[in-house]
């Protein structure tokens, strides 16, 4: 695992778009696996400067996305599907036909799930976008979550609900459900990074890079991973 440390989010985000902008400038059919949040926010934001100022393109590109709430879906601001739109996909010059997230609202939770493993067989992520967790959770994947889980629903933790409460009015309105890619679906991709910010991220980034390999911190197994970067600010690697 290649690690860089930043001074600071900005410097973070920087580093992850100079990332970002290799694969795609590459490869302009490239399939991109992103994540939502508030982590990947400076990396978008950059994403979408590029593209104003110098034109970079985005019209073959193809994206899958880690997670979607349970019960959600566009007709809601606090889904992740507008959430990308809003952030990014409004921004580039991409066709939204070429953008692809669990959904939300499916009648039929397993097949959903079936429906999106088969989609990611065949849009292997060239490359995958990805935060952590304070409690080492990546994409939806809690831990004690099995390393070769493929796309499944969750019942979120406590602690995930708290983090993911500030997007919401109340801590009340966030689901307790979600749809989320497995760990043997985000390893599956070409080239994954991992973005953390925080002194709160410390204890999981440190699990991460030199910890034991286990289904208790759920990005550990990025340790096996033949192409992954950390990009992280130094109070996310303050443990290091």
């Amino acid at each position: 695992m290649k690690v860089i440390i930043t001074k600071d989010y900005e410097e973070m985000s920087s580093k992850a778009f100079e990332i970002m902008k290799e694969v795609v400038t590459e490869n302009p059919a490239a399939v991109l696996g992103l994540a939502t949040g508030s982590t990947p926010l400076g990396l978008y934001a950059k994403m979408a400067a590029d593209h104003r100022e110098n034109g970079t393109s985005y019209k073959q590109v193809r994206t899958v996305n880690l997670d979607e709430y349970e019960g959600l879906d566009a007709t809601s601001d606090q889904s992740y599907v507008y959430f990308m739109r809003e952030n990014l996909f409004r921004h580039l010059d991409i066709d939204l036909k070429n953008t692809n997230i669990e959904n939300g609202k499916a009648k039929d939770p397993e097949e959903e799930c079936a429906r999106y493993n088969a989609l990611l067989e065949v849009m292997r992520q060239d490359v995958q976008v990805l935060g952590i967790g304070s409690n080492g959770h990546i994409a939806f994947n809690e831990p004690g979550t099995p390393f070769e889980a493929e796309t499944h629903v969750v019942a979120l933790t406590e602690s995930t609900i708290k983090d993911n409460s500030r997007l919401f009015a109340r801590v009340e309105d966030v689901p307790r459900r979600a749809y989320t890619m497995g760990p043997k679906n985000i390893m599956n991709a070409k080239k994954i990074l991992i973005l953390a910010n925080g002194a709160n991220k410390a204890k999981a980034v440190y699990g991460l890079v030199k910890g034991e390999i286990t289904e208790s911190l759920p990005a550990s197994i990025l340790q096996r991973h033949p192409d992954c970067t950390l990009v992280c600010d130094e109070a996310a690697a303050s443990l290091l």
